[in-house]
């Protein structure tokens, strides 16, 4: 298919999509054909509401611009809805970063446990302030309250210290959690959510200090930032179409060595010019009575820009935007030494959404594939990943909405507390619904995955991602010959005062200040809303030009969604003309062989110790022996419920969190590589009668408590004689599980032929 067929297919999608959305908005709703009195009764009373709902709706703009005026005046303090308090200031520590670890205070009947492992939240500095991940009661900092864990979050200033750098913050970070950990020595080490931005900031960090991090949760986290749809996620293209990092550097010279967030803020808008322009405002306008808390609740967040420093932000778009750098291990935190994902031990649980077109799910998810090329290099390094998809909510609904804090974000604090004794592997997390006495109450099905089948789901789809070499080789060109010629220049020229000015200049603020009380004009418009609000006439919802004004709304979205499909079509288009064209004329080069390696033990080491362990040992090769010939599917309730009936009997949950892990792996790998040996050597483990009559006073426990399949039963046979001494004819695992219906598993849950897959 060639590019001029693909523009022109998009073309078509976007006038068709345009069409049906005229002939909805146009679609008569009503038979009923008012008479000239109730014609002139309803244009009275809809342009009375109109007058009314419009003083109300400039009202509510000019509160806008007060409450950000208020917050600028405030310094811009972080917008959580819990209270807190200061545990550590980073800009005080020896390399100075404007970032704080603070603690939240729980509110007024929620109880935490400080013995309970705490959990570090780490915000996005995507041009934002802090706050989003408590921005309401329902949030990922409520949902960890109320389960009873203690809460820090990491916040940060508007400005930045001068000369700081990104491995300057993973440092700062580090030490956060190494003060967490210190605050509660008999815990295990801190969970880590990282939202976003904050995401990958969380994986640096596990990277950097990895015996400093317990599990971590990534929401909506680009880590492959090539990665996406054709058609679907545009602002892929943009470090090619903007000539690579040079453009950031500019707006960073222009600010004095600042680069102001709401350049960042802009693009997430341009994204979806219907909803800038149009559709939230005429949604404040159509819902006047009820909408204004919510809209200036999110509007104080969303209007307040926070700075970078120009190494940071040159950092971040050279080896995350553009280079692509950090799943190759190319990203250097100081010269010569570069983030490993691969160092990190703690398990990672990934969160994306199929509605999310600014962090889309290949963006979340492909660096699995490419950092473990198959699911022996995962399992080899001893990695737990986990991954869950949403199907609809969009990018800040992952991290704001009431309703996903209440479902996902709760299943997965629970989860976290089980986590670390799963067997080394990739795993997809489906939360399942039912209704139990008139209340919905949600489960965690885990199912396992493979590497390979993410390869043969994404082999297509990658091959778009090719120009992007292209793109990192221009960006490189345009940013040196910047970096000699123009950079000089701005930095002799450019003064702190007018870098205020332009900021303050600035769209995104001007029209907050300029719809504010600092415009003399708007004096008057508060005495008149407040006259307009106590004498506010109900509203005729069905009346004829009410419903004139809903279908004019339906059509200027529509018409502005047509404009974007085809600008974001021509944006593709150009890129791939001209990336494209590079990509394939620059010589071929080398592909390197994937390099599985790990730092795991061989399988010859690992098979060696066959016969070495104890009783704990014993009933972990158990338990992962009944789990290999059972589904490959785990239930939450049934792993609580096995702790709650096992626990203290196997000894895991007395043990240092990575000495039970480190057992856990290794007698996943012996299972893995030799389950039936592993099978027969396990009398060997148990040195007495005594041990071997507990292992099967626990299988019968076991066995009562859930419905074991055919294989288990033939299993539990088995083990029951060789236990018990008697002669029996040894289990015979299958090769595998069915790769078949793993991959069936895989595409059900994303119902979407369209995307590269995540797990």
């Amino acid at each position: 298919m060639t590019v001029a067929h693909v523009l022109q297919t998009r073309y078509f999608d976007a006038w068709t999509s345009y069409l049906d959305a005229i002939q909805t908005a146009v679609r008569p709703r009503s038979e009923r054909r008012p008479d000239t009195e109730d014609f002139w009764r309803d244009a009275s009373d809809y342009w009375l509401d109109f007058t009314q709902r419009s003083i109300l709706f400039w009202d509510t703009l000019r509160q806008r611009g007060n409450n950000w005026l208020e917050h600028e005046k405030a310094g811009k303090p972080p917008l959580l809805h819990f209270q807190w308090e200061m545990v550590a200031d980073a800009r005080s520590f020896a390399r100075p970063v404007n970032y704080a670890l603070v603690r939240i205070i729980a509110p007024t009947g929620v109880k935490t446990d400080p013995e309970r492992r705490p959990f570090v939240i780490i915000d996005p500095r995507a041009g934002h302030g802090p706050g989003i991940g408590g921005f309401k009661e329902d949030s990922q900092v409520g949902m960890a309250l109320k389960a009873g864990h203690p809460v820090y979050f990491v916040i940060f200033f508007p400005e930045p210290i001068p000369g700081q750098t990104l491995a300057d913050v993973s440092r700062a970070e580090a030490d956060f959690l190494h003060i967490v950990a210190e605050r509660h020595p008999a815990t295990r080490k801190p969970v880590v959510i990282g939202n976003c931005q904050g995401g990958w900031a969380s994986m640096l960090v596990g990277a950097l200090e990895p015996d400093a991090v317990g599990p971590i949760v990534i929401n909506g986290a680009p880590m492959s930032y090539w990665a996406g749809n054709d058609g679907e996620n545009p602002m892929r293209y943009s470090g090619g179409l903007l000539g690579g990092v040079w453009p950031a550097l500019f707006a960073s010279d222009l600010g004095a060595g600042k680069f102001d967030g709401a350049h960042l803020v802009q693009n997430f808008e341009n994204l979806n010019p219907a909803n800038t322009y149009f559709s939230k405002y005429y949604n404040l306008f159509s819902k006047i009575d009820t909408e204004p808390e919510r809209f200036l609740e999110f509007e104080r967040w969303w209007g307040g820009f926070f700075m970078m420093d120009r190494q940071e932000i040159k950092w971040i778009v050279e080896n995350l935007f553009v280079g692509n750098d950090l799943v190759d291990g190319a990203a250097e935190w100081s010269e010569g030494r570069a983030f490993d994902l691969r160092a990190i031990q703690s398990p990672i649980i990934l969160f994306a959404s199929l509605g999310d077109n600014i962090t889309p799910p290949q963006q979340a998810f492909n660096w699995v594939a490419d950092l473990y090329p198959t699911t022996e290099a995962l399992k080899a390094n001893g990695q737990v990943i986990v991954g869950l998809m949403h199907q609809s909510v969009g990018h800040l609904g992952i991290f704001v909405s009431g309703q996903i804090a209440k479902r996902e974000h709760k299943q997965i604090v629970d989860l976290v507390d089980y986590i670390e004794h799963l067997p080394p592997g990739l795993y997809g997390m489906q939360i399942e619904e039912k209704l139990s006495d008139g209340k919905v109450q949600y489960d965690v099905l885990l199912s396992e995955r493979s590497i390979e089948d993410l390869h043969a789901l994404q082999k297509y789809r990658r091959k778009d991602e090719v120009p992007f070499e292209a793109v990192k080789s221009t960006s490189d060109v345009f940013a040196s010959a910047y970096e000699a010629y123009v950079h000089p220049l701005f930095a002799a020229f450019i003064s702190p005062s007018g870098a205020t000015m332009r900021r303050a200049l600035h769209p995104q603020r001007m029209q907050r200040w300029v719809l504010s009380d600092l415009n003399p004009f708007l004096l008057p418009l508060k005495g008149l809303a407040d006259w307009t609000r106590a004498n506010r006439l109900p509203r005729d919802e069905e009346g004829l030009l009410a419903q004139l004004e809903k279908r004019g709304a339906a059509l200027t979205t529509a018409t502005w969604d047509f404009y974007r499909d085809l600008r974001d079509a021509s944006l593709e288009n150009l890129f791939y003309r001209a990336y494209g064209t590079a990509a394939i004329c620059a010589p071929a080069e080398q592909e390197a062989p994937a390099d599985v390696a790990s730092p795991g033990p061989s399988a010859k080491d690992v098979l060696a110790r066959l016969k070495e362990g104890n009783r704990t040992t014993a009933m972990v090769r158990t338990a992962l022996l009944l789990m290999k010939a059972g589904t490959g599917r785990r239930r939450l309730s049934a792993m609580k419920r096995v702790r709650e009936l096992a626990g203290k009997d196997v000894g895991l949950l007395d043990l240092p969190t990575e000495q039970a892990r480190a057992i856990i792996r290794e007698q996943a790998s012996i299972v893995e590589l030799a389950p039936e040996q592993a099978l027969a050597a396990l009398p060997d483990l148990l040195s007495t009668f005594a041990e071997r009559r507990a292992l099967l006073d626990l299988l019968d426990r076991l066995e009562k408590l859930f419905d074991a399949n055919a294989d288990q039963m033939a299993l539990l046979s088995t083990l029951r004689s060789l236990l018990s001494g008697t002669s029996a004819q040894l289990y015979r695992f299958p090769d595998s599980r069915g790769g078949a219906d793993i991959q069936n598993d895989s595409r059900a849950i994303y119902r979407s032929t369209d995307v590269a897959p995540g797990i």
